[in-house]
């Protein structure tokens, strides 16, 4: 007889609930957990017709776990916030059937689930190195400038070597990515690789985030709660924005590098992990040090091998190759005809300075995918205002004042592009400042500094922030 058996894992209790009614209702047989370790439990124990994964739970995290150790879930649907997500893009590529958008209704629900169990089921005893390394190699590949291939041996060398790393560079120069890589070239390749983004997780929250708590620690702790740290025992932690990480947590980081141990929010028992720490930075650490905001221990114990990663601008000859690789790539995901770069885009590609660097290319690509705009007419270059129409060769051009024009208007024009993009983002979450944040892809202080530069706050009309 089939299996009628549906999981739900989740940490949101009202999103379960009305998953497993929905099941019920339906005729299925809903099975809820409330944790990772309770979903897997569950996935290798019994045979699921669907799964559903809310991205509380970090979808992609499991999704690999659950390769490694095996299991059979059936159809699987991740469950989402609005927006796309880097972790939601990862979890498509990590095999999940379809995803479900936050508001959901009983017919979203019936639509999805048929479309999910019409496609063909996946295998999850292929090897481990299908768990998305082959994507890694192909992006790691993609470095071909002498800073990034010299980069590369770096990070190959630092991956035989258990001790910490320290990735610094601006924003979208591809951190994660260098992290990822040496994670997967490691002894360390079987484990869990977990990320934690030191900035988008507010300051009173993170302690419990990377280290759990005691059940009745806080108004709100109905139960214990695993850390980032005890899900990565025995693999990684990434650190993202390591430089926003509030100081008295920097004295309990340190310890835990030293000693491997901590105690989880109002505990008193001594956790210990094996956990190989990874960090990233935009910010000059140097320099916070002096300034009395980053603990120079704690500096010098992350900084035992560095990675500097260059911008976009000082790499152009990877440009179109990864403009190339993320056309492929996103046409795949959002189910698009593949197209080719135009010569008129390659050639406006290649003049962009890229301020946002790969994650302003690879958004930038993924709106033309969706757009269906190649030319970028619909969705122009920041900064670079609408597509200028041609100009007659015999055309008189007043160089000088033309220049000026034109800087004024891109500078207006990405002013007004950021204002739009953060509106939305905030309109999208119901003005929840965090989670807009994590839809930007920007820490949670440089949101509220562009809200109140963008005078976005007024628009709040006296409501009050989340």
């Amino acid at each position: 007889m089939k299996s009628r058996l549906v999981l739900v894992a989740g940490s949101e209790v009202e999103t379960q609930q009305h998953l497993a009614r929905f099941a019920s209702e339906s005729g299925y047989e809903p099975v809820v957990a409330g944790t990772m370790d309770q979903a897997l439990a569950e996935l290798t124990q019994r045979r699921f017709l669907v799964t559903f994964l809310d991205a509380g739970l970090d979808p992609a995290q499991l999704l690999r776990r659950l390769r490694t150790s095996g299991g059979t879930p059936g159809a699987i649907v991740v469950v989402t916030d609005p927006g796309v997500s880097s972790e939601t893009t990862e979890a498509a590529t990590l095999g999940a059937d379809d995803f479900l958008q936050k508001p959901f209704t009983s017919d979203d629900l019936e639509n999805v689930i048929k479309n999910a169990l019409a496609r063909p089921r996946h295998s999850w005893d292929r090897p481990a190195d299908d768990d998305g390394r082959g994507r890694l190699q192909e992006e790691v590949g993609l470095w071909r400038s002498p800073k990034m291939v010299e980069l590369r041996e770096i990070i190959e060398q630092a991956a035989r070597v258990d001790v910490t790393v320290l990735i610094s560079g601006e924003t979208g120069t591809g951190k994660d990515v260098a992290a990822r890589a040496i994670h997967h070239a490691s002894v360390r390749q079987a484990g869990p690789f977990v990320k934690v983004n030191c900035a988008a997780v507010p300051r009173e929250l993170l302690e419990s985030e990377l280290f759990g708590h005691e059940r009745g620690a806080f108004t709100g702790a109905h139960q214990l709660k695993i850390g980032k740290f005890e899900a990565a025992d025995r693999g990684t932690i990434f650190l993202d924005e390591i430089g926003d990480l509030h100081p008295a947590l920097q004295g309990k980081l340190l310890h835990v590098l030293q000693d491997g141990q901590f105690s989880r929010v109002g505990g008193r028992s001594i956790v210990k992990v094996d956990v190989r720490v990874l960090a990233a930075t935009n910010q000059d650490l140097e320099q916070a040090v002096a300034a009395g905001r980053f603990r120079e221990d704690l500096y010098y114990r992350l900084n035992v091998i560095q990675i500097a990663l260059p911008p976009l601008r000082e790499r152009q000859e990877e440009i179109l190759p990864l403009a190339e690789y993320f056309m492929e790539r996103y046409s795949r995901l959002f189910r698009r005809e593949t197209i080719r770069l135009p010569l008129e885009t390659q050639q406006r590609l290649m003049h962009h300075r890229f301020p946002g660097n790969v994650r302003e290319l690879e958004n930038m690509i993924k709106r033309m995918i969706v757009l269906g705009d190649p030319l970028l007419r619909r969705s122009p270059l920041p900064g670079s205002g609408a597509v200028p129409e041609e100009v007659p060769a015999t055309a008189t051009r007043p160089v000088k004042n033309a220049i000026v024009s034109l800087k004024e208007i891109g500078r207006r024009a990405a002013q007004l592009a950021e204002r739009e993009a953060i509106l939305q983002a905030l309109e999208q979450t119901q003005w929840n400042r965090v989670r807009a944040a994590k839809l930007l892809d920007i820490s949670y202080r440089a949101l509220l500094y562009k809200i109140k530069d963008n005078g976005l706050d007024r628009e709040r009309r006296g409501a009050h922030w989340p």
